[in-house]
C-alpha cells in the first residue's frame, strides 16, 4: 500500500512538471471554474419581463409603471434597449443583480433624494422582487448599477 502512494505521488509531480497547464493557476490567473462564474447567465426562453415602478422623482416624466421586456426587447421602458443591454451585463452565475445591500454593511452617510423604484417580474428565469432607495452611498451605488432600467439622477 505504501508503494502503490509512492508511486501515485511520483507520477503526480511527473504529470505536473510535463505539463505546466495542469498546475495551479498563477496568483490572480482566472481558473475554469471562476470563468463559468463569470459568464453571462443564459438568456430565458420565454424571454425576461420587468415592472418598474417609480415613485417620489419630484419628475411626472420619471414617475409611474413601465414594462420593460428582454430576449426580445420590448414594452414601454423609455429606454428598453439600453436597460435589457445594461441587466444583461451585470446578470452573472452566483449574483443577483436585484439583490439588497448585505446587513451589516457600512455605507456612507449620502442622501440621493427621495426618489424609489420597485422592480417585479422574472429575470434570467428567477422572480424579482426588489425595491431600491438612494437614502445612503451603498443604496445610491446600487440604483446607479441598474440605470437606465431605473432613471439616472441626472435625469
Amino acid at each position: 500500500m505504501a508503494l502503490r502512494r509512492i508511486a501515485v505521488l511520483v507520477l503526480s509531480a511527473a504529470t505536473c512538471a510535463l505539463a505546466p497547464g495542469l498546475a495551479a493557476p498563477a496568483a490572480g490567473a482566472v481558473t475554469p471554474s471562476e470563468q463559468v462564474r463569470q459568464a453571462p447567465i443564459p438568456l430565458s426562453k420565454g424571454g425576461d419581463h420587468l415592472r418598474v415602478t417609480v415613485t417620489g422623482s419630484g419628475d411626472a416624466g420619471l414617475d409611474g409603471t413601465h414594462e420593460l421586456k428582454c430576449h426580445p426587447t420590448g414594452g414601454d421602458h423609455p429606454k428598453a434597449e439600453d436597460a435589457c443591454r445594461a441587466l444583461d451585463k451585470v446578470t452573472r452565475w452566483g449574483k443577483d443583480p436585484f439583490a439588497p445591500v448585505p446587513s451589516g454593511t457600512a455605507c456612507t452617510m449620502q442622501y440621493g433624494g427621495p426618489v424609489t423604484a420597485h422592480v417585479t417580474g422574472r429575470w434570467a428565469g428567477r422572480p424579482v422582487d426588489a425595491t431600491f432607495k438612494r437614502d445612503n452611498g451603498c443604496e445610491i451605488g446600487r440604483w446607479d448599477k441598474l440605470v437606465p432600467l431605473l432613471p439616472s439622477a441626472a435625469s
